[in-house]
C-alpha cells in the first residue's frame, strides 16, 4: 500500500524477500518498478520505492492504533488467490497479541481480526471505517477460521521510520543461542531471585560478545541491568538499537550460584 504521495509503498518483508527489483501494480493499472528501501524480517515489514508519471500518487492514511478498541469495524483490503482489490470485513478480534516471526523473534501488539485473509492479503491495509489504516494483514493460521493478524499501525511507523534513516532496523546481539528453562524454586530462593524460569546457553559463537564476556555454555541468564530474563522472548526485547556497544550487567547462574558478568552487546548484521 502506497503511505507516502511521492511514491512510497509499505508492505511485508517475505512478500519481497526474493525479489531485488519488485515490480508493483497501482490502482489505475500502471506497472511499476520499485526498489527496496529496506526489510525487517523480525516485524515483517518492508519499505519500496516506485517513480510515477504522476506527481502526486494517491495514499494511505496510518492512523494511531492505540485508539483502537476491540470491536469495532476493520475492513482488509488484498488480492486473494489473484483476485484483485478483495475487501472483507469484521471486527477487531483482539489487541496485543504476539506471533512469531520467520526471524524467531516475537512481533509484540499485533492485531488479531476476523476479517477473512488469504494468501495474497500480505502487505495489504487493515483499515478502519474511516479509511485510515490501522494494520498491515500479515498471517492467519489455518485451518482455522476467523484467526488473522496484522501488524499494528504504530509498529509500522516506527519501522518506517527507521528503514527510510538506516534501511534496516538496528538491533543488539549477544552471540549465543539459548532456550527458556525452569529454575527450581530452592535455587532461585537462595540466590534471592523472584523468577521461575531463564534462558539456558545452548551456544555462544566463538569471538562473539558472549564469549567475550566470559559467557559459557551451561549458564542461566536471569537478568540484564536487573530487568529479569525469564524467557528467550525477553532476551530479544531487552537487546534492542540502545544497548549496542554498551556495557551491560548480565545475571547468570552457574552451577546453581549466580554470578555477574558484565557483556558489551554488538550490533547484529
Amino acid at each position: 500500500m502506497l503511505f507516502a504521495p511521492d511514491g512510497l509503498i509499505l508492505t511485508n518483508a517475505h512478500v519481497v524477500a526474493s525479489f531485488a527489483r519488485p515490480v508493483a501494480t497501482l490502482a489505475s493499472g500502471e506497472v511499476l518498478q520499485a526498489d527496496v528501501i529496506g526489510r525487517d524480517e523480525d516485524t515483517d515489514l518492508a519499505v519500496l520505492r516506485v517513480s510515477s508519471a504522476e506527481a502526486s500518487l494517491p495514499c494511505c492514511t496510518l492512523a494511531d492504533s492505540r485508539a483502537i478498541r476491540v470491536g469495532q469495524v476493520a475492513v482488509a483490503i488484498g488480492n486473494p488467490y489473484g483476485f484483485q482489490h478483495t475487501v472483507t470485513s469484521g471486527v477487531v478480534s483482539a489487541l496485543g497479541r504476539t506471533l512469531r516471526a520467520t526471524s524467531g523473534r516475537l512481533m509484540d501488539d499485533v492485531i488479531q481480526t476476523d476479517a477473512a485473509l488469504n494468501p495474497g492479503n500480505s502487505g495489504g491495509p487493515l483499515v478502519n471505517t474511516r479509511g485510515e489504516v490501522i494494520g498491515v494483514n500479515t498471517a492467519t493460521i489455518l485451518p482455522a477460521q476467523g484467526l488473522c493478524f496484522a501488524i499494528a499501525s504504530n509498529t509500522a511507523r516506527f519501522v518506517i521510520s527507521k528503514l527510510i534513516k538506516d534501511g534496516r532496523i538496528r538491533r543488539s546481539y549477544l552471540g549465543l543461542a539459548g532456550q527458556t528453562v525452569p529454575v527450581p524454586r530452592a535455587i532461585a530462593k537462595a540466590n534471592q531471585l523472584a523468577i521461575s524460569s531463564g534462558v539456558f546457553v545452548t551456544a555462544v559463537e566463538p569471538d562473539g560478545a558472549a564469549t567475550d564476556a566470559g559467557i559459557r555454555d551451561g549458564d542461566v541468564i536471569v537478568a540484564i541491568d536487573d530487568q529479569p530474563i525469564t524467557a528467550i522472548d525477553d532476551l530479544h526485547r531487552a537487546l534492542d538499537e540502545k544497548r549496542i556497544g554498551v556495557a551491560a550487567s548480565i545475571a547468570i547462574l552457574r552451577g546453581g550460584a549466580r554470578r555477574t558478568i558484565t557483556v558489551v552487546p554488538r550490533e547484529r548484521a
